[in-house]
């Protein structure tokens, strides 16, 4: 959403000084995780390879990524029973890679 219409809306903006991470510590946390997680691995060539490698990233992110507040369960199945099985060997698991195998998930195949 361009700012002139978050103004309009009535949402006043404040400076914060540079690298104040107690300031706003969920959003320095995510930039480093993104930092961390994906953009050490890339020489970016431009805005457009920077939208696409931060777009791949994001959907792993939200879709793909286990997360502890569910389980393990992916966020992407957020809502769904997730069904443990006892023996994780038994079944066929794949492996799927996005970003040239920086970002790798697992799991099983439809049945």
């Amino acid at each position: 959403m361009p700012v002139e219409q978050l103004v309009a809306e009535g949402v006043e903006f404040r400076e914060i000084p540079p690298l104040s991470p107690n300031l706003n510590p969920f959003a320095e946390a995510w930039v480093q995780r993104v930092k961390r997680e994906c953009l050490d691995f890339f020489v970016v060539f431009g805005e457009r390879h920077l939208r696409h490698i931060l777009g791949e990233w994001l959907d792993y992110y939200h879709r793909f990524r286990p997360h502890q507040g569910l389980g393990n369960a992916p966020l992407g199945l957020a809502g769904r029973v997730v069904e443990f099985v006892d023996d994780p060997c038994a079944e066929e698991i794949v492996c799927r890679e996005r970003l040239g195998g920086v970002v790798r998930y697992y799991e099983r195949p439809a049945a």
